[in-house]
């Protein structure tokens, strides 16, 4: 086969309900695995392909009937340039296809963005982080996705590719910006996510992640909170704080933010911040937790993180 391996699978009907939902692929006429992007998206052009890489949350969704696969399944694994970490200049960029294993055993993403590695130790079992790919992680658009809380404290934008006027054409989109509700995002059905890119954390700048769960790492989280920011003559600047498992999609605690901006941390500074959590947080009661203990657990985490950043 060429670069563009394709294999036919048996065609069926396309709605996940009734026999579909014993026979998930059935939807599925063709398989791609392409080595280059523009092939990938040459493919997706027409709308009508599922992207497949780690397949960790996608599998579970096709099979429960919670989602269908389009015509075409699309492999993105093999690409060429689609994975990896780079920190060139003043740009950290992280490939769409990089593993949750492969972010969390990173020595230069370490020194330069620890937060990620400390995310990334709480992240499932290690069978799942070792095909979880940081991209499949933040399409799912879930609310409790592990990765997107410290992604938001750095600053994060994601880059989205597709294949338009016989070239491909790319954008980058505020990562704050590309969730709209639970499992949806801004992203096309034609656009693939290339990367996830983020400016070199300043020198001073110290970030800190908590998550809850029924186990420490191999449940979906039900509150996790992140902290960033610059911390220089004992005052904070340039503050970031998102939540996860609280609202319909991941968010900056922008109440909280104003709290902690320009200020010193100092225990008041602390416990105006902790305080201001109630007006960010829109947590619900699911099979989880309940509102009251996810806005209870957003204020120790938030305190947790602070007093860990003051002490040090």
């Amino acid at each position: 086969m060429n670069s563009m391996e394709t294999a036919l699978a048996p065609s069926g009907p396309a709605r996940a309900t009734g026999q579909d939902r014993a026979r998930p692929l059935s939807g599925i006429t063709a398989y791609l695995a392409p080595r280059r992007l523009d092939e990938a998206l040459q493919a997706m052009a027409d709308g009508d392909a599922t992207v497949l890489c780690g397949g960790t949350d996608l599998a579970p969704q096709t099979e429960s009937g919670l989602r269908r696969y389009q015509s075409k399944l699309l492999n993105i694994r093999r690409i060429a340039g689609l994975g990896g970490i780079a920190a060139e200049g003043d740009e950290v960029r992280i490939g769409a296809t990089t593993t949750i294993s492969e972010i969390r055993r990173d020595s230069g993403l370490a020194r330069i963005a620890p937060v990620l590695a400390e995310a990334a130790e709480h992240f499932a079992s290690e069978q799942i982080r070792n095909a979880a790919s940081v991209g499949g992680n933040i399409c799912n658009a879930s609310p409790a996705g592990d990765m997107i809380p410290p992604l938001l404290v750095l600053g994060a934008s994601v880059e989205l590719a597709c294949w338009q006027d016989g070239a491909v054409q790319t954008r980058r989109v505020p990562l704050e910006r590309f969730f709209v509700a639970p499992g949806k995002n801004v992203k096309r059905p034609e656009e693939l996510l290339t990367a996830v890119v983020f400016a070199r954390p300043a020198s001073d700048f110290v970030a800190r992640f908590r998550k809850s769960g029924p186990r420490p790492a191999l449940e979906i989280s039900t509150v996790s909170v992140a902290f960033g920011a610059r911390v220089a003559g004992g005052r904070l600047s340039e503050v970031r704080v998102a939540m996860g498992s609280v609202a319909p999609t991941p968010l900056r605690a922008r109440h909280v933010e104003a709290a902690l901006e320009g200020q010193p941390l100092a225990a008041a500074t602390i416990a105006a911040a902790v305080a201001s959590t109630g007006d960010d947080v829109k947590p619900i009661d699911d099979v989880r937790a309940s509102a009251w203990y996810r806005r209870h657990l957003v204020r120790v985490f938030l305190e947790e993180v602070l007093d860990e950043v003051r002490g040090n």
